[in-house]
């Protein structure tokens, strides 16, 4: 829910993001290289291999899809389909009509062929807080450091592309910038945005990537992901299970929380399980949805995040999975953020909108689900990366 592609995990508090290993090696000529196969497939199929769609859910998924063409009208993908789809009316039958003529369906497959994966949500929280620190709001958060420097090396490596460097100079040499215990124990340089009443509430934050201050004036202050101290991302809720003191199955915001509530005294321990720490910045003030990874507003319920090396943003995709509660969920959906914990394969992340009921679906929504993903015709389809074959 940012402009940044980089956009740290939000819900996930139990499993841990993939990390990219960098690895050198000077083994001989003989070193075999690993066998691997392909992150994900795209399988052709026909418009009737797709689950039917309620009317108001077909308008929705497009009218979220469409929103986005401001920004890929020269993107060499989407440009020519989003030109051809400004005149669409706003008709299930016309939009029926336009997706068949101009876009081609392909099924998303696993690497091993699994046409499943997991659906999960994420949402915009509300948090109270205030524009200056009082006794009750003193939990600071922070926007970007003064003293963090960000290094980027695709222009030697073009492999490393979206990959960053973040450290301190000492003399000449750059360190590894603090960690989240560092900064929450002893603060940071960097300007103050504004103060939440409880470090959880920044966690969770932190955690989403963006969310509202409510201000006692009746006023909401929207922050946003800026960047991130460069330190990996560690669940708390897996440092929770590592402890004894809740199981895996038990894991969610709500029973975090409980405990956090019932266990004052170990919060900074929890805290500082996750040497990740996001800096934040201001966003305008405004009624739409937060700005993802694509920098526009998300529709709630319409927009998904998702791992870019298998699905573009600006894709169109139909969407079959299940509610927490068990209940059918199919539409078309638009590919408008990422996350660092949204990886790989058959995967997306809802988002739910604004507000404490939306926290409650994103919560909850852990489910399985297929993905369509409706391509341009007469375009090559995106090239996946290859990942190594399990041992």
């Amino acid at each position: 829910m940012n402009p940044s592609p980089l956009r740290w995990p939000r819900h996930l508090l139990w499993a841990l993001p993939a990390l990219a290993l960098l690895a050198g090696c000077n083994g001989g000529d003989n070193t075999k290289p690993a066998p691997t196969h392909a992150l994900a497939t795209y399988n052709s199929a026909t418009w009737d291999a797709l689950p039917n769609v309620a009317d108001n859910d077909l308008l929705a998924g497009f009218g979220s899809w469409r929103s986005a063409c401001t920004r890929l009208k020269a993107d060499p993908v989407w440009g020519a389909t989003c030109a051809a789809a400004a005149t669409v009316p706003q008709t299930p039958e016309a939009i029926r009509g336009f997706l068949k003529e101009h876009l081609q369906v392909y099924g998303l497959r696993s690497g091993n062929g699994s046409s499943t994966g997991l659906i999960t949500g994420y949402y915009e929280p509300v948090y109270p807080g205030s524009l200056t620190q009082t006794q009750v709001a003193n939990v600071p958060v922070y926007g970007v450091p003064e003293d963090m420097i960000i290094v980027a090396l695709d222009s030697l490596y073009p492999e490393l592309k979206g990959k960053r460097l973040r450290g301190r100079l000492e003399g000449r040499v750059l360190k590894p910038y603090d960690d989240a215990a560092t900064i929450e124990s002893k603060g940071t340089k960097a300007p103050v945005i504004a103060w939440l009443t409880d470090p959880m509430d920044l966690q969770f934050l932190q955690i989403q990537g963006s969310g509202r201050i409510q201000l006692d004036d009746g006023r909401q202050l929207r922050i946003g992901y800026a960047d991130q101290n460069g330190h990996p991302y560690r669940p708390i809720g897996r440092w929770l299970v590592d402890q004894g003191e809740l199981k895996k199955e038990d894991v969610t915001m709500g029973t975090i929380a409980a405990w956090a509530k019932a266990h004052p005294a170990r919060i900074p321990e929890l805290l500082g399980s996750n040497p990740s720490y996001v800096f934040f910045n201001r966003n305008p003030d405004s009624n739409e949805g937060p700005r993802g990874s694509l920098n526009v507003p998300l529709t709630s319920g319409y927009s998904v995040a998702v791992d870019r090396k298998v699905i573009p943003l600006g894709s169109l995709l139909w969407l079959s999975t299940t509610r927490p509660d068990g209940s059918s969920l199919v539409r078309p959906v638009a590919a408008q953020d990422t996350g660092g914990a949204i990886t790989g394969e058959v995967r997306a992340d809802l988002f739910w909108g604004t507000g404490d009921a939306a926290g409650q679906l994103a919560g909850d929504m852990k489910q399985q689900g297929q993905i369509w993903m409706l391509w341009p015709k007469g375009v090559a389809l995106p090239k996946v990366p290859e990942v190594p074959d399990a041992p």
